[in-house]
């Protein structure tokens, strides 16, 4: 099993160039860690389900250039935002010439494996994210939409999409090749040293970090589906125990980098502040579409 919600997920037009790098923003308040977390588990070991947050960050820097797990949820919903935008204009488009685009595959938010959220994790597991709210259709659709409809249409949908992209994308692209970097940092590579003999502890054998995963999508494709959640969980919780020694020194690496990175890039940095906000509001507007993060 792929591990779809714990990949790189960048913009389609930074995607290529930052393939080598594999990888949920929260409210604007402080991030909860485990022990908080498991605090608020329900009776009998349940877990109360992700939910979503409508909170952006005071800083749009925070959202489009991450550096701690509890950030990537609001790039996580940037992403997912943009995506909807792009099928609200195509579906819009469509209706208006009275046909409906055909049912496409529900959108999620995807997890970062260069920043993970072992808040999240701990709590959610190794493949659970809130869920991200249905488009509502357009009633005044009478057919489907031909493929003349559909080309017009998805053209229209992409610019919709590119007009938000363009404002950060480029940057965010460069963030993300710059975080590379961070795989050769000494202090990285002797953090990460301790993990395989950690995971062990908890009765997980690997050698090391893609290791715990080919396993983990292992036991998820072999366990029965009653015990998804639970066994999602339980490698969840040791994931995340045992990655915290590793962020402790990553995290303040990757605030170190994004300082200086800030600095390097002034002009973006102030056109981007002034501008990305703005702009999601109106696509709001436009398109009757809610910018929404995956939330503990």
């Amino acid at each position: 099993m792929a591990r779809p919600t714990h990949r790189l997920r960048l913009p389609l037009c930074a995607a290529v160039a930052v393939a080598a790098v594999l990888l949920t923003a929260c409210s604007a308040g402080p991030a909860r860690h485990s022990a908080d977390v498991a605090g608020a588990d329900g009776p009998a070991g349940s877990v109360t389900p992700a939910h979503l947050s409508r909170t952006p960050p005071a800083d749009p820097v925070r959202m489009v250039l991450p550096a701690t797990g509890a950030e990537t949820r609001w790039t996580q919903g940037l992403d997912v935002f943009v995506q909807q935008v792009s099928r609200a204009a195509t579906a819009s488009c469509a209706a208006r010439r009275g046909a409906a685009v055909p049912e496409r595959v529900p959108l999620a938010f995807i997890r970062f494996f260069e920043i993970p959220d072992l808040d999240f994790i701990a709590r959610h597991g190794t493949s659970e994210s809130a869920a991200v709210p249905a488009l509502t259709p357009d009633a005044s659709a009478t057919g489907p939409a031909g493929p003349a409809v559909l080309r017009a249409c998805g053209a229209e949908g992409r610019a919709a999409a590119d007009a938000l992209r363009d404002l950060y994308a480029p940057l965010q692209q460069r963030w993300f090749a710059e975080l590379v970097s961070l795989r050769r940092d000494s202090a990285t590579v002797e953090a990460l040293r301790t993990l395989p003999r950690c995971l062990a502890g908890h009765g997980i054998r690997v050698r090391d970090e893609n290791g715990f995963f080919a396993l983990a999508d292992a036991r998820m494709q072999t366990a029965a589906p009653a015990d998804l959640p639970g066994e999602s969980r339980t490698l969840g919780r040791a994931y995340a125990t045992c990655m915290r020694p590793v962020e402790a020194v990553r995290e303040p690496a990757r605030e170190r980098l994004r300082a200086r990175f800030l600095t390097a890039h002034t002009r973006e940095i102030r056109t981007l502040r002034r501008t990305l906000v703005p702009a999601l509001r109106r696509a709001e507007a436009r398109y009757d579409v809610r910018l929404a993060f995956p939330a503990p």
